[in-house]
């Protein structure tokens, strides 16, 4: 078993870094009474249009079966938009527990939370109306 080293226990968090798309987060992991702060706001306040958003977040914990209650999660993200933002701070958690603890690497990369996104948005071309998009055509 791979815990944390005595410097991570003295601080009392783990840290990571997570990004998708244009968003990245700053996320760290701490023991706690279960709060999920994105940008000085509870998370239920910040995401409030969306439930399914905010189980995203909890992901990570469900994979691994801890309780969420556990754990704070306190998260400075910027960029993209809430999608992009959850996408980020839900891998910036299973980096930082991963930090918390060696043994849950690998439950977390088999349900694929370790792996950053890479699709990124195409760029606009010369001549096109977007990134793909021409226009339309005319025979006469």
């Amino acid at each position: 078993m791979v815990s944390a080293t005595p410097k991570d226990v003295k601080k009392g968090y783990f840290y990571a870094l997570g990004r998708r798309k244009s968003a990245t987060a700053r996320v760290r992991v701490q023991k706690g009474k279960g709060n999920i702060v994105v940008n000085g706001k509870p998370a239920t306040e910040y995401l409030a249009e969306s439930k399914t958003l905010l189980a995203e977040l909890q992901k990570p914990f469900v994979t691994l079966e801890l309780p969420v209650s556990d754990y704070d999660v306190s998260a400075v993200v910027s960029g993209g938009g809430h999608a992009g933002q959850v996408d980020a701070i839900r891998l910036g958690i299973a980096k930082a527990l991963t930090e918390l603890n060696g043994d849950y690497r690998g439950t977390l990369k088999r349900a694929d939370l370790l792996s950053r996104d890479p699709r990124e948005k195409e760029r606009k071309k010369f001549g096109l109306k977007g990134a793909r998009k021409q226009r339309q055509f005319t025979k006469r």
